[in-house]
């Protein structure tokens, strides 16, 4: 692969189509006004993140989350760039280079924008109805490669269709955006029948055709494609998105779980610490003598591993650029960081599964939200199944019309139950909830 090819301005759905001359803004830059200004960003601010939605101590959302990954996710991109220009001075006349912090920026910002409601118990419950539910019905009369993406059910692959398809009433191309941007964000590039055990794959057959054309266009390294079986090597820049991910997930709930006092001061300010040799460590504890106030004094502690896994990752790439190219970079970067980080970081995951996944309040999250969405989906299946009964209309009634659950084919109309459901918050799911089951009436 190379950068003169993997860096496009191309736009999905507007192929062939010039930008406007007068406009100042990069296309790249374009793409992250595009995506923060959307509806479909804005509900992210009442999707579960890990934790549930505040009450009086406010955590991280899947709208913060995304806000903090993008910005180190800038960073990446933009350190990356400097050292490429840097150390491939043939570079220099390739102007989109020099937008690699804006790609991966706005890649970040959409990378969980297809998650359902109730984090990963939401894609759970929808993977759970159809392999083991009533959904197991529905086997025989879909397309096996459209059956392996509904029991694969994934918000990566959502994210995907989410920014590309073209919901009923909308216009081509979906967000519209750039092909180098829409390559970013698919951190696993290969169909639903490649995905093995962990239910992890980067596009549903709906979309497999508008990724084959921005795979070859950007000359991403195909591995496999044969049928239903297609495999791409990632692009480059998902490398960083993925990196600005691991680092915000991990270091953050850290600091959450601190803020609801699942961790102490001196438990979640030694994890953090532990990033660095003790004498530099004496150094940060000593960097602002006037300040008492923990969660302050915590704030630091957090930015300076950022930081520092930061550079790591950016040093990482770099050195590696050449077999990220040739597609035989194996893992993620967090995997790689230098010993003292890569066993803080590890620590943490550690932690992270101990004390905070596994804590009731997050537990308790999981099985309510694991139940509203299996529960949503078995009444919304079923109306799309059956749309003649007079219950299935008044139910597919509650639905925006851009969703295509009246479609001739049942393949389309399961699709558009998928985007339905992943596209409300947890606000609105326990609502439509409570009023399909008679706990909640509006006001007369």
């Amino acid at each position: 692969m190379n950068w003169q090819q993997l860096l496009s301005s191309k736009r999905l759905g507007k192929d062939g189509v010039k930008a406007s001359v007068h406009e100042r803004r990069s296309e790249f830059q374009r793409e992250y006004d595009r995506l923060i200004f959307s509806s479909a960003f804005r509900r992210m601010q009442n999707k579960t993140q890990v934790f549930p939605l505040p009450g009086s101590v406010f955590v991280h959302n899947r709208l913060t989350h995304s806000l903090e990954v993008s910005s180190v996710g800038r960073s990446l991109g933009s350190d990356v760039a400097s050292e490429l220009l840097r150390i491939h001075p043939e570079l220099a006349d390739t102007t989109e280079v020099q937008s690699i912090g804006a790609i991966v920026s706005a890649a970040c910002l959409a990378h969980d924008m297809g998650n359902p409601p109730f984090g990963h118990s939401g894609e759970r419950a929808i993977r759970s109805y159809f392999r083991e539910g009533k959904g197991q019905m529905l086997k025989g009369m879909l397309p096996p490669s459209v059956w392996s993406d509904i029991i694969n059910f994934d918000g990566n692959a959502n994210t995907f269709r989410l920014l590309t398809h073209q919901f009923a009433g909308r216009r081509k191309g979906g967000f519209v955006l750039t092909y180098s941007t829409l390559a970013s964000v698919v951190k696993y590039p290969y169909s639903s029948s490649l995905c093995g055990r962990k239910s992890k794959f980067g596009f549903f057959t709906a979309e497999r055709e508008d990724y084959l054309r921005i795979a070859r266009e950007l000359g991403l390294a195909e591995q496999q494609c044969d049928g239903d079986g297609i495999r791409f090597s990632r692009h480059p820049l998902v490398y960083l998105v993925e990196a600005a991910d691991d680092i915000c997930y991990e270091i953050m709930d850290i600091e959450d779980a601190f803020k609801l006092r699942l961790l102490s001061y001196e438990e979640a300010s030694g994890l953090l610490l532990n990033f660095f040799p003790e004498d530099e460590q004496d150094k940060m504890k000593a960097a602002y003598p006037g300040c008492t106030d923990l969660n302050d004094q915590m704030v630091y502690y957090r930015s300076c591993v950022i930081g520092a896994l930061e550079s790591a990752c950016v040093k990482l790439f770099i050195d590696n650029e050449a077999s990220i190219l040739a597609g035989k970079y194996e893992g993620s970067l967090i995997d790689h960081v230098p010993e003292r980080l890569g066993k803080a970081y590890k620590r943490c995951q550690e932690v992270a599964v101990k004390r905070i996944y596994n804590c009731k309040e997050v537990t308790d999250i999981d099985l309510a939200g694991y139940h509203i969405i299996y529960t949503l989906l078995d009444l919304v299946t079923e109306a799309v199944t059956h749309p003649d009964k007079a219950y299935s209309q008044l139910l597919l009634g509650q639905a925006s019309s851009q969703y295509e659950l009246r479609a001739d084919d049942l393949a389309t109309r399961i699709m558009a139950v998928l985007d339905y459901l992943s596209g409300m918050t947890d606000v609105y799911a326990l609502d439509l909830y409570r009023k399909i089951n008679g706990h909640s009436l509006p006001m007369v």
